[in-house]
């Protein structure tokens, strides 16, 4: 007879992912190196050293947070390449995921741009290879749109875009009055999406 999860493993399934969540939200703050077990206990209710429990030490826990949204990421892409609609419908919805994904994952985004030279070198190629496959669901895309340009050309094009809409939704967090989440999608999408079918 087959047993389901049991309630102990779904406490630790959601310890987890608060940890997950909160070294995120920690590490964008204050950085991967301003950070201690004991700040990343305490943002979950726990002592430092019981974090052991769940990642081996610090570095292990900011690779999870990265491999996790990377691979998150590359699987969500994935999913929208295989849509049987047309490529320009396919590039709307691939842009519609990516500001999504931004809009969600500010601090995970701010992490990986300041701490990726501190995952160990394992996690490093895992979440690289990662990006370099989700670029490549976008090229994939985009020759179909411009079948005379060269992919290095699309790539430049996909990393572009990226860098429009990863950048945009933490620094409009400084921005006063705050902008509307509404209006920052549709400026993130109209511009994207203008950039990438020139």
């Amino acid at each position: 007879m087959a047993t389901g999860v049991t309630g102990r493993e779904r406490a630790k399934a959601s310890r987890q992912a608060a940890l997950l969540r909160e070294a995120a939200r920690l590490f964008a703050a204050h950085g991967f190196n301003g950070v201690s077990l004991e700040d990343l206990g305490t943002a979950v209710g726990v002592s430092g050293p019981a974090i052991y429990r769940h990642f081996a030490n610090k570095q292990a826990l900011l690779g999870a947070v990265l491999t996790d949204v990377s691979a998150r990421l590359h699987d969500g892409g994935l999913a929208v390449v295989h849509e049987d609609v047309p490529a320009d419908e396919l590039l709307e919805r691939l842009v519609a995921f990516h500001v999504d994904f931004a809009l969600d994952g500010a601090d995970v985004i701010r992490v990986q741009d300041r701490d990726l030279q501190s995952l160990s070198d394992e996690d490093r190629h895992a979440v690289r290879r990662l990006q370099r496959e989700y670029v490549e669901l976008w090229v994939s895309v985009l020759q179909q749109l411009h079948p005379e340009a060269p992919a290095v050309a699309l790539r430049v094009r996909a990393h572009a875009a990226f860098g429009l809409i990863n950048s945009t939704p933490h620094s409009v967090r400084a921005l006063q009055p705050v902008p509307d989440e509404g209006e920052v999608r549709a400026i993130l999408t109209a511009m994207a999406l203008a950039g990438l079918r020139l």
